[in-house]
């Protein structure tokens, strides 16, 4: 999954949980029952944890390119440069 399907993924949770959670409440309150209210939410948890969990295509639209090997070497890694680690007696001398 690329980072635009993560997104994608979070957004749809998201929508999909709220409006599974108002359906269940308006139509839990219409019928007066808690029952039904619950096992439309818990139908609406899984409906949305099947469309959002698995690696679907559609997640991968946007795929990374990744350098090659002879292109990463030509970029080499970033020094870290971490202001609280206090140097070690070997690197003052």
């Amino acid at each position: 999954m690329d980072w635009q399907g993560q997104k994608l993924a979070e957004q749809l949770m998201q929508i999909l949980l709220v409006a599974f959670a108002g359906v269940a409440f308006v139509t839990g309150y219409a019928v007066g029952s808690f029952r039904l209210m619950l096992l439309i939410y818990a139908a609406g948890v899984v409906l949305t944890t099947l469309i959002t969990v698995p690696n679907w295509p559609f997640f991968n639209r946007h795929p990374l390119k990744w350098l090659d090997p002879v292109e990463a070497e030509r970029h080499p890694k970033p020094q870290s440069t971490n202001p609280k680690k206090k140097p070690t007696k070997q690197s003052q001398k």
